[in-house]
């Protein structure tokens, strides 16, 4: 059946920057309902002193701009690895088979949990008939949502979301605190400096280094030397921010623009020693400049096993079904 057709578009509008690109969200408090760890609910949050919009922000539509996500695994069973499948279909319901290419993959994938402290970046294998899957595993139960970030081929690029439930006992914790430093098995560590100014550009730098020593060689992950995704607490609004120009470290710089005030997840993943890694940070703003993060520490290193799994599972499946492999299907975890 059209995905269009079954579901009523909406979302909050708030903000100019949110939802075309490729991963963060708004609420005083975290708005917590399932799991702790990149929608069509809009959510409620209290600051929602947002500036003026011209559209909603990404990920809080299931369809949008003539296209549908439609999953065809909407439920998971929390632990283990499970496999995720979902279409794209147009506005005619057919499945949407041809994509322009950005940061190197025709689709990126976001899996984050209501909570916003597990998140999942993967890179799914597509089949010939427009199929998109990849394996996945989600630790705990409670709702999650994904988000399909990708560029039709021709067209603008979109980033829609659905609803995901994963089933087990589920035991609520609170949103993690804010921080400016992660720290990362391995020595690793990232701070981040910068402000967010709800409405206004605002220049992000993440400096990483090795056992106190900066990190100078920082390896090239889909075509840049780091990735920031956002996603606000609350709705879980999506937001990816592209780096600055910069060389192979320590500092990755951003520039990012947050519709509103609230409290954020942001999330860097970045290449260092062949691994995908990713820092995650809480970062609230009060419209008037608020520092990004204080608090503790708080980091966690990429799954092992993701971009293994990924692209063996998904390269052999989408081959299997007839179809081209969009990518490696790999992905990172946190």
């Amino acid at each position: 059946m059209n995905t269009a057709a079954r579901i009523t578009a909406f979302a909050a509008a708030v903000g100019v920057t949110f939802g075309t690109a490729y991963a963060v969200g708004g609420a005083a408090d975290p708005v917590v309902t399932e799991e702790r760890g990149a929608h069509e609910e809009s959510g409620s949050h209290e600051e929602s002193g947002s500036p003026a919009a011209s559209e909603p922000p990404g990920g809080l539509q299931v369809s949008q701009g003539g296209y549908s996500l439609d999953l065809e695994t909407p439920r998971l069973a929390a632990g283990g690895k499970a496999r995720l499948s979902f279409t794209v279909e147009d506005g005619s319901g057919r499945k949407v088979t041809a994509y322009d290419r950005e940061h190197g993959k025709e689709l990126h994938l976001i899996v984050a949990s209501r909570e916003l402290d597990t998140y999942r970046h993967l890179h799914p294998a597509r089949a010939a008939d427009g199929t998109w899957s990849t394996p996945v595993d989600l630790p705990k139960a409670g709702g999650y949502r994904v988000f399909a970030d990708f560029k039709p081929k021709g067209g603008e690029g979109r980033t829609l979301g659905a609803d995901l439930a994963v089933s087990g006992r589920y035991e609520p914790a609170p949103l993690p605190a804010p921080a400016a430093k992660a720290e990362l098995p391995g020595g690793y560590e990232v701070t981040l400096d910068g402000r967010l100014d709800p409405g206004r550009a605002s220049e992000l730098k993440l400096r990483v280094t090795k056992d106190g020593e900066p990190v100078t060689d920082l390896e090239p992950y889909l075509e840049a030397y780091g990735h920031l995704v956002a996603l606000r607490s609350g709705d879980l609004a999506y937001l990816h921010v592209h780096p600055g120009e910069s060389g192979p470290g320590p500092v990755v710089p951003f520039t990012a623009e947050v519709p509103s005030v609230g409290t954020y997840r942001l999330f860097l993943d970045f290449k260092h020693d062949g691994k995908v890694r990713t820092a995650d940070f809480t970062v609230r703003t009060d419209g008037a400049g608020a520092p990004t993060g204080d608090g503790d520490d708080h980091g966690t290193e990429s799954d092992p096993d993701g971009g293994k799994d990924g692209g063996k599972d998904g390269g052999k499946d989408g081959g299997k079904d007839g179809g081209k492999d969009s990518g490696a299907g790999d992905g990172h975890s946190h």
